[in-house]
């Protein structure tokens, strides 16, 4: 079992789009809310060297490294990434969805779309391979996430809590606790997930 929290977009995911896309949004964002460097990295609990890195595209963030940065500024992650909806109707196509992480063994989590902060919804569809996992701190207080395996099944860890999601199930759960995903099966795990983030 793999057990890895801070993961960076690794080759083979959409480094490229995700990395120009974050330097340039990550800047926006933060000149927008007049924030220095100094005081995003506090609020964000993100070194000032790190956020430098991002900010020239020359850092690949993690995904827990995009939440903290997206709570700080009051936005989703979805809109740092810049697959965030803004008119009433808005497709995002195949090529434009980003894969935020990439598991050891060739698993994957994709953030399909997801609505503009800083109360946010996002809509992602991950695979793990058999042995994975993905560990997550908990989020914000009142975030809840809904999923459905595809296929195989999902070991839900929830703070002292586990649920195994069988494939063709659903469920709900409160995540403001540390949770993972993991694959203890022998064969692909593949599931959607909604996160629900509300910051009103």
């Amino acid at each position: 079992m793999t057990k890895r929290v801070n993961i960076t977009t690794d080759a083979g995911a959409d480094v490229g789009h995700v990395t120009a896309a974050v330097s340039r949004r990550l800047k926006e964002y933060r000149q927008q809310g007049r924030l220095s460097l100094d005081e995003l990295s506090r609020r964000a609990g993100v070194s000032k060297g790190m956020l430098v890195e991002i900010e020239k595209g020359a850092a690949n963030p993690s995904i827990a490294i995009l939440c903290k940065l997206a709570a700080a500024l009051g936005v989703s992650v979805a809109d740092i990434v810049d697959v965030a909806s803004t008119p009433t109707l808005h497709l995002i196509e195949p090529q434009a969805i980003p894969t935020l992480w990439q598991g050891p063994l060739g698993g994957s989590a994709r953030l399909l779309a997801g609505t503009r902060g800083p109360d946010m919804i996002e809509l992602w569809h991950w695979q793990l391979y058999p042995g994975e996992q993905f560990d997550s701190d908990g989020h914000p207080p009142g975030t809840v996430e809904l999923f459905h395996v595809e296929q195989g099944t999902l070991q839900l860890q929830l703070g002292a809590s586990e649920l195994a999601i069988t494939q063709g199930c659903s469920a709900v759960a409160r995540t403001d606790l540390p949770h993972a995903y993991r694959n203890a099966g022998d064969s692909v795990l593949r599931f959607t997930m909604t996160v629900v983030e509300p910051h009103g």
